[in-house]
């Protein structure tokens, strides 16, 4: 098997994860793919010197090195703004790209499901990317605490911690909205 196949073998079935990591970070579907791209780029030429057990969590932490290197450099960038997105329509990010996957459920579930998917979905985008992406690890990804720890690079009882309170955090704005949307 050559390099390309082999970096292919791996590589390729860890996709649709680097994608949804990328996309809770930067909250972009298109910058997300253009991260994921880059990210792919990286771990193929970096893939001579990958030494680890875990080709995934490798992966992510390019993957999530690129998003917040996105991000900071859009930072940066973000204290310029032209008048047609000044007035552009909001709500551009697509939060409904990125699914939990789920059993089939009945058409009343689907129903009710979509209300509260939308509702944990918009929870979520308010919360800071650091807690944002252990939750979308953990929850979304379903990866141990010790990959979570070799991906984001910190020890894994700051990964618990910030887990803890992503979780209280998320739970809060969940509640707050749902106490807004009582009052209407």
């Amino acid at each position: 098997m050559n390099r390309r196949s082999s970096f292919e073998a791996q590589a390729v079935p860890h996709l649709a994860a680097a994608l949804t990591l990328a996309f809770w970070l930067v909250r972009s579907r298109s910058d997300a793919e253009d991260i994921v791209q880059n990210s792919y780029v990286r771990a193929y030429r970096a893939f001579d010197s990958f030494r680890g057990d875990n080709f995934k969590a490798w992966l992510l932490a390019i993957v999530r090195n690129q998003s917040l290197t996105w991000l900071s450099q859009r930072k940066r960038q973000s204290n310029v703004i032209s008048f047609d997105e000044a007035f552009a329509a909001q709500g551009s990010s697509e939060p409904g790209e990125a699914r939990i996957a789920s059993d089939v459920p009945s058409a009343e579930d689907v129903l009710i499901g979509e209300g509260e998917r939308a509702l944990v979905m918009a929870a979520l985008d308010q919360l800071p990317p650091l807690y944002r992406e252990v939750l979308v690890l953990r929850e979304i990804e379903d990866l141990s605490y010790q990959l979570i720890a070799s991906v984001t690079g910190v020890p894994i009882g700051t990964v618990m911690s910030r887990l803890a309170r992503a979780r209280a955090r998320l739970r809060d704005i969940v509640l707050a909205q749902e106490k807004k949307e009582a009052c209407r």
